[in-house]
Protein backbone atom coordinates (compact mmCIF):
# COMPACT_ATOMS: atom_id res chain seq x y z
CA UNK A 1 0.00 0.00 0.00
CA UNK A 2 1.23 3.47 -0.83
CA UNK A 3 2.33 5.58 2.12
CA UNK A 4 3.88 9.04 2.44
CA UNK A 5 5.26 11.39 5.07
CA UNK A 6 6.97 14.77 5.35
CA UNK A 7 10.39 15.04 6.92
CA UNK A 8 13.53 17.07 7.46
CA UNK A 9 16.99 15.99 6.35
CA UNK A 10 19.26 15.73 9.40
CA UNK A 11 22.52 14.52 7.84
CA UNK A 12 24.45 11.41 6.88
CA UNK A 13 26.05 8.67 8.93
CA UNK A 14 26.74 4.96 8.61
CA UNK A 15 25.35 1.76 10.08
CA UNK A 16 26.45 -1.86 9.92
CA UNK A 17 24.48 -4.94 8.91
CA UNK A 18 24.64 -8.21 10.84
CA UNK A 19 27.37 -9.48 8.51
CA UNK A 20 29.53 -6.40 9.16
CA UNK A 21 28.77 -4.62 5.88
CA UNK A 22 28.94 -0.84 6.24
CA UNK A 23 26.01 1.11 4.75
CA UNK A 24 25.96 4.90 4.24
CA UNK A 25 22.58 6.27 5.34
CA UNK A 26 20.77 9.60 5.47
CA UNK A 27 18.92 10.37 8.70
CA UNK A 28 15.48 11.93 8.15
CA UNK A 29 13.30 13.39 10.89
CA UNK A 30 10.00 11.99 9.58
CA UNK A 31 6.89 13.41 11.22
CA UNK A 32 4.88 13.52 13.31
CA UNK A 33 2.48 14.78 10.63
CA UNK A 34 -1.12 15.53 11.68
CA UNK A 35 -3.74 15.08 8.96
CA UNK A 36 -5.36 18.45 8.21
CA UNK A 37 -7.73 17.59 5.35
CA UNK A 38 -9.09 14.60 3.41
CA UNK A 39 -9.89 15.37 -0.22
CA UNK A 40 -12.47 13.19 -1.97
CA UNK A 41 -13.52 12.62 -5.57
CA UNK A 42 -17.07 13.82 -4.90
CA UNK A 43 -16.06 17.11 -3.30
CA UNK A 44 -12.65 17.93 -4.81
CA UNK A 45 -12.46 15.84 -7.98
CA UNK A 46 -9.64 13.64 -6.67
CA UNK A 47 -8.67 11.83 -3.50
CA UNK A 48 -5.70 12.93 -1.40
CA UNK A 49 -4.47 13.26 2.17
CA UNK A 50 -3.22 16.64 3.34
CA UNK A 51 -0.77 16.69 6.25
CA UNK A 52 1.26 19.27 8.17
CA UNK A 53 4.82 19.16 9.47
CA UNK A 54 7.13 21.10 11.81
CA UNK A 55 5.21 23.07 14.48
CA UNK A 56 5.93 26.82 14.60
CA UNK A 57 4.48 29.92 16.21
CA UNK A 58 1.22 31.05 14.67
CA UNK A 59 2.66 34.47 13.77
CA UNK A 60 5.09 32.77 11.36
CA UNK A 61 2.34 31.55 9.02
CA UNK A 62 -0.31 33.43 7.07
CA UNK A 63 -3.80 34.07 8.44
CA UNK A 64 -5.48 31.81 5.81
CA UNK A 65 -3.11 28.98 6.74
CA UNK A 66 -3.73 29.55 10.44
CA UNK A 67 -7.50 29.49 9.90
CA UNK A 68 -7.29 26.31 7.84
CA UNK A 69 -5.24 24.51 10.51
CA UNK A 70 -7.44 25.82 13.32
CA UNK A 71 -10.51 24.44 11.56
CA UNK A 72 -8.85 21.02 11.49
CA UNK A 73 -7.95 21.29 15.18
CA UNK A 74 -4.21 21.36 14.44
CA UNK A 75 -1.67 23.82 15.80
CA UNK A 76 0.38 26.03 13.47
CA UNK A 77 2.86 24.14 11.26
CA UNK A 78 5.42 25.43 8.81
CA UNK A 79 4.66 23.03 5.96
CA UNK A 80 1.36 21.73 4.60
CA UNK A 81 1.47 19.23 1.72
CA UNK A 82 -0.89 16.67 0.22
CA UNK A 83 -0.32 13.21 -1.20
CA UNK A 84 -2.47 11.09 -3.49
CA UNK A 85 -2.53 7.68 -1.87
CA UNK A 86 -4.24 4.44 -2.84
CA UNK A 87 -6.54 4.37 0.17
CA UNK A 88 -7.18 7.83 1.60
CA UNK A 89 -10.18 6.53 3.56
CA UNK A 90 -7.89 4.94 6.14
CA UNK A 91 -7.16 8.39 7.55
CA UNK A 92 -9.34 11.01 9.18
CA UNK A 93 -8.70 14.61 10.20
CA UNK A 94 -6.60 14.75 13.34
CA UNK A 95 -4.76 11.46 12.81
CA UNK A 96 -1.01 11.67 13.30
CA UNK A 97 1.25 9.99 10.74
CA UNK A 98 4.56 8.84 12.19
CA UNK A 99 7.76 7.29 10.89
CA UNK A 100 6.42 3.76 11.49
CA UNK A 101 4.31 3.98 8.30
CA UNK A 102 7.47 2.62 6.67
CA UNK A 103 9.15 -0.61 7.70
CA UNK A 104 12.70 -1.87 7.43
CA UNK A 105 13.46 -3.04 3.90
CA UNK A 106 10.77 -0.97 2.15
CA UNK A 107 11.62 1.01 -0.97
CA UNK A 108 10.85 4.73 -1.10
CA UNK A 109 11.18 7.76 -3.37
CA UNK A 110 12.59 10.90 -1.72
CA UNK A 111 11.94 14.38 -3.11
CA UNK A 112 13.76 17.54 -2.05
CA UNK A 113 15.27 20.81 -3.25
CA UNK A 114 18.87 20.49 -4.39
CA UNK A 115 21.55 22.81 -3.04
CA UNK A 116 21.75 26.16 -4.84
CA UNK A 117 25.05 26.87 -6.64
CA UNK A 118 24.35 30.45 -7.75
CA UNK A 119 25.31 31.73 -11.22
CA UNK A 120 27.65 29.25 -12.92
CA UNK A 121 29.31 28.97 -16.31
CA UNK A 122 28.82 26.27 -18.91
CA UNK A 123 31.77 24.14 -17.73
CA UNK A 124 30.39 23.58 -14.23
CA UNK A 125 26.71 23.79 -15.17
CA UNK A 126 26.70 21.61 -18.31
CA UNK A 127 30.07 19.81 -18.11
CA UNK A 128 31.35 21.45 -21.32
CA UNK A 129 35.03 21.48 -22.28
CA UNK A 130 37.31 24.49 -21.91
CA UNK A 131 38.97 26.25 -24.81
CA UNK A 132 42.43 25.27 -26.06
CA UNK A 133 45.33 27.03 -24.34
CA UNK A 134 47.33 27.51 -27.55
CA UNK A 135 48.34 30.28 -30.00
CA UNK A 136 47.63 33.15 -27.65
CA UNK A 137 44.01 32.26 -27.02
CA UNK A 138 42.57 33.71 -23.82
CA UNK A 139 39.10 32.15 -24.20
CA UNK A 140 39.46 29.30 -21.75
CA UNK A 141 36.16 29.05 -19.88
CA UNK A 142 33.87 31.29 -21.94
CA UNK A 143 30.79 29.98 -23.71
CA UNK A 144 32.14 30.40 -27.23
CA UNK A 145 30.17 30.72 -30.47
CA UNK A 146 26.41 30.63 -29.94
CA UNK A 147 24.65 30.69 -33.30
CA UNK A 148 25.12 30.34 -37.04
CA UNK A 149 25.75 33.39 -39.23
CA UNK A 150 23.33 32.04 -41.86
CA UNK A 151 19.72 30.86 -41.56
CA UNK A 152 18.14 30.95 -39.04
CA UNK A 153 20.83 33.28 -37.64
CA UNK A 154 19.64 33.14 -34.05
CA UNK A 155 20.37 31.43 -30.74
CA UNK A 156 17.94 28.59 -30.10
CA UNK A 157 15.90 28.63 -26.91
CA UNK A 158 17.36 25.32 -25.70
CA UNK A 159 21.00 26.42 -26.01
CA UNK A 160 23.01 25.47 -22.96
CA UNK A 161 24.34 28.71 -21.50
CA UNK A 162 25.57 30.11 -18.16
CA UNK A 163 22.89 30.74 -15.58
CA UNK A 164 21.40 29.78 -12.24
CA UNK A 165 22.45 26.31 -11.15
CA UNK A 166 20.87 24.13 -8.49
CA UNK A 167 17.88 24.79 -6.21
CA UNK A 168 15.72 22.44 -8.26
CA UNK A 169 13.13 19.89 -7.21
CA UNK A 170 14.80 16.48 -7.49
CA UNK A 171 13.47 12.99 -6.77
CA UNK A 172 15.74 10.04 -6.03
CA UNK A 173 13.88 6.80 -6.60
CA UNK A 174 13.95 3.29 -5.18
CA UNK A 175 15.95 3.87 -1.99
CA UNK A 176 15.94 1.30 0.80
CA UNK A 177 14.75 2.02 4.33
CA UNK A 178 17.50 0.61 6.55
CA UNK A 179 16.00 1.39 9.95
CA UNK A 180 12.88 2.97 11.48
CA UNK A 181 12.77 4.62 14.91
CA UNK A 182 9.15 5.49 15.69
CA UNK A 183 9.93 6.81 19.19
CA UNK A 184 12.32 9.46 17.88
CA UNK A 185 10.53 9.84 14.51
CA UNK A 186 13.61 8.89 12.50
CA UNK A 187 14.07 7.13 9.18
CA UNK A 188 17.47 5.86 8.09
CA UNK A 189 17.50 5.71 4.28
CA UNK A 190 20.32 4.10 2.33
CA UNK A 191 22.42 6.50 0.24
CA UNK A 192 22.17 10.24 -0.34
CA UNK A 193 19.03 12.30 -0.80
CA UNK A 194 18.63 15.78 -2.33
CA UNK A 195 19.06 19.02 -0.42
CA UNK A 196 21.03 20.53 2.41
CA UNK A 197 20.78 19.51 6.05
CA UNK A 198 17.60 20.92 7.53
CA UNK A 199 15.74 20.96 4.23
CA UNK A 200 12.22 19.64 3.69
CA UNK A 201 11.93 16.20 2.06
CA UNK A 202 8.94 14.18 0.88
CA UNK A 203 9.20 10.44 1.46
CA UNK A 204 6.80 8.27 -0.55
CA UNK A 205 6.43 4.61 -1.41
CA UNK A 206 8.35 3.94 -4.60
CA UNK A 207 6.50 3.85 -7.91
CA UNK A 208 8.94 1.39 -9.47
Amino acid sequence: MKQAILGKKIGMTQVFREDGTMIPVTVVLAGPCPVTQIKTVDHDGYSAVQMAFLPVREKLITKPEAGHLKKAGVEAHRYVKEFRLDDCGQYKIGDVIKADVFAKGERVDVTGMSKGKGFEGTIKRWNQSRGRKTHGSHSYRVTGSLGACTYPGEVFRTKRMPGHMGHERITVQNLEVIRTDAERNLLLIKGAIPGANGGLVLVKSTIK
